[in-house]
């Protein structure tokens, strides 16, 4: 009897680890940021970008010192790029870039420009 729930139980986490979904990629993007036409300031600004894939889903978690954090959300075209756009304040800020084997980036673009390369976690 011992042994069969042994057995049973061996087989089940071998199901389970079968079963189980890969990890999801995590990056990063810390700097500062680049003027636009109409801003003086946008390199004071510090960012840090935390973009995570899983399958074609990328979701990014974005915070500016000092400022709220806010989001975005977007898709990965068959090249591995993708764009969309992030809510911040009472107006949006485009949301493009690109993930691949060979290098990552992103950039947030509105009343400043931020991002560069993806650093893998």
């Amino acid at each position: 009897m011992i042994r069969t729930i042994v057995a049973g139980t061996a087989l089940l986490g071998l199901l389970a680890a079968g079963t189980a979904q890969a990890a999801a990629d995590t990056y990063s993007w810390t700097g500062m940021g680049e003027n636009v036409p109409g801003s003086a300031k946008c390199s004071t600004y510090k960012m840090t970008i935390d973009v995570t894939v899983d399958g074609t889903a990328v979701k990014g978690i974005f915070q500016q010192q000092g400022r709220d954090q806010r989001h975005f959300e977007a898709v990965l075209d068959g090249k591995g790029a993708f764009k969309g756009k992030a809510a911040v304040g009472g107006g949006s800020m485009n949301v493009s870039g690109s993930i691949s084997d060979k290098e990552s980036a992103v950039l947030l673009d509105g009343y400043c420009k931020f991002g560069g390369k993806l650093t893998k976690k």
